[in-house]
């Protein structure tokens, strides 16, 4: 029965659904897991980087997380050519906004104004969606410490805990367990590892195959988007006992 209405985004199925927008949803839950949490000084982002062969050249930059503006960042999960076009439309729209109005955009407003131009793409004939979905980190004097979702329908949704990607639904329900309100910035980011540790498809957890990224206000009040070195990872790990007894062999 859906085939007869999965050509295209601007047919609605009898049951009032958009097939080619869950596909997009389908498409993500391919990607590697990122996972979001709110605490009470900051935001952690964590993701995992899928590694396809061991000949492919590890990259120098963060794969997963990538930094909007100074008081904004975000975790991908999805198709990465598309989230690269929609990372740049945010930044864009985030200094024109500073330009406008010499002070940083409102987290939710830029979070808004990608999803806009998200929803474009799945009510215009001759376009696909969007198959990514975002986990924004940020901070604004109006509301403080932030975490939102958004999917490629254009949906979004301000979030204390969150996790996109594949096994999504699992990381989702341990956090619903284990997260608490007053939850610390150390406690999130051990919070978050313990997570992907049981849902990523890998056995092993190290630093090459994580990314970690935190979104916090230093003394002086200025946001500081700070992503964690690989070797900062890997004691961190250790220091958890997350690691497998192969890493600590060598």
């Amino acid at each position: 029965m859906s085939r007869r209405y999965d050509s295209r985004t601007t047919i609605f199925s009898p049951e009032g659904r958009l097939y080619q927008v869950e596909y997009a949803m389908e498409a993500i839950g391919n990607a590697g897991t990122a996972i979001g949490i709110l605490s009470k000084d900051g935001v952690v982002l964590i993701g995992e980087k899928k590694v396809t062969s061991k000949l492919l050249q590890t990259s120098t930059s963060t794969e997963k997380m990538y930094k909007i503006d100074d008081h904004v960042s975000c975790a991908v999960a999805g198709i990465m050519s598309d989230a690269n076009i929609l990372i740049n439309t945010a930044r864009v729209q985030a200094q024109r906004y500073t330009y406008a109005y010499q002070e940083p955009m409102p987290v939710e407003q830029l979070v808004q104004s990608l999803c806009d131009t998200k929803q474009g793409y799945t009510q215009f004939g001759g376009l696909r969606p969007f198959g990514v979905s975002f986990l924004f980190a940020g901070w604004d004097k109006n509301f403080g410490f932030q975490l939102y979702m958004s999917d490629p329908s254009g949906n979004y949704g301000g979030w204390k805990a969150a996790a996109i990607g594949a096994n999504n639904q699992a990381a989702q329900s341990m956090l619903k367990q284990d997260y608490k309100d007053e939850i610390t910035r150390e406690e999130a980011v051990e919070l978050a590892l313990k997570v992907l540790s049981k849902t990523m498809d890998s056995t092993s957890l190290t630093s090459d195959k994580l990314e970690l990224a935190e979104v916090f206000l230093l003394p002086s009040g200025n946001v500081k988007y700070q992503v964690c070195s690989p070797e900062s990872l890997s004691k961190l790990l250790v220091k958890l006992g997350m690691t497998q007894p192969a890493a600590e062999a060598s």
